[in-house]
């Protein structure tokens, strides 16, 4: 069929994409990404409570959140994605099943690296990985053990 036939019983020529949100919509949606972005800043400011050692994760985890729920509303509403049929699940689903199977293929790697290296190259590591004594334990050795 051409299209002039499928748009015949669409006047406004969206074919499946359905229901558009209105303006305002879109506006109520960029101030709620704006109050997101200043609860971002707020975590570096100095009325932020947690910013003693040890909480350090409060401000991550905060970020984090944050960050997915500006990530999700930029998809959900100007990316379309809210209105769109479910084949969005068909392209979706395995991408992120193969993300998650790149990350726990990786783990192992990363996590082992350093058990190949040699001692020229702990100690030129990024964070440089110090090796147990052979001869005794580490409380023995004292200052003189690490590696200072």
């Amino acid at each position: 069929m051409n299209d002039h036939h499928a748009s015949a019983h669409d006047p406004h020529g969206h074919g499946e994409h359905g229901h558009h949100p209105s303006l305002w919509l879109y506006i109520y949606v960029f101030f709620a990404l704006c109050v997101l972005t200043g609860a971002s800043f707020f975590t570096y400011s100095d009325a932020w409570p947690f910013h003693h050692p040890g909480q350090e994760w409060v401000g991550w985890t905060f970020m984090m959140a944050v960050s997915c729920t500006k990530a999700m509303l930029v998809i959900m509403f100007f990316m379309h994605v809210k209105y769109e049929k479910s084949w969005k699940y068909v392209l979706t689903v395995p991408t992120a099943m193969m993300a998650v199977f790149l990350v726990l293929m990786l783990v192992p790697d990363v996590g082992l690296r350093t058990h190949h290296y040699d001692e020229g190259r702990m100690q030129r590591a990024a964070m440089p990985v110090h090796a147990e004594p052979e001869g005794g334990d580490a409380a023995e050795q004292g200052e003189h053990g690490r590696g200072h």
